[in-house]
């Protein structure tokens, strides 16, 4: 199986439209538009996951396509770790830099 990056959607695009246009190059196993968490509104991009066979010949015919009024982006999508900055992650609750920094004043010297 291969997972196939498609980007620069409309907001309006469905996941039967997608697995529609993709099932013209073999079967297709599965659909995931991204949405936002909050809104539930489409981010624009999308992940179709199909059979290596007609993965490489959709990427190749549907790279730079109009779907829905856009040109769409299409190429292998890149695991999610490459995405990220190695090492811990910052920021929010439980992060791992460890002291109390509450108070007032916390150390500053004037």
């Amino acid at each position: 199986m291969k997972n196939i990056y498609v980007g620069n959607l409309s907001f309006k695009t469905t996941q039967d439209e997608l697995r529609d246009l993709f099932a013209q190059f073999g079967e297709v196993s599965s659909v995931n538009i991204i949405t936002d968490r909050m809104t539930g509104q489409s981010k624009g991009f999308a992940f179709v996951e199909m059979a290596d066979a007609g993965a490489q010949q959709a990427i190749d015919k549907l790279n730079q396509t109009d779907l829905g009024g856009r040109t769409i982006t299409v190429n292998e999508a890149r695991p999610r770790e490459e995405n990220r900055p190695s090492g811990p992650r910052r920021g929010g609750f439980g992060d791992d830099r460890g002291g109390d920094r509450g108070g007032f004043g916390g150390g500053r010297r004037f």
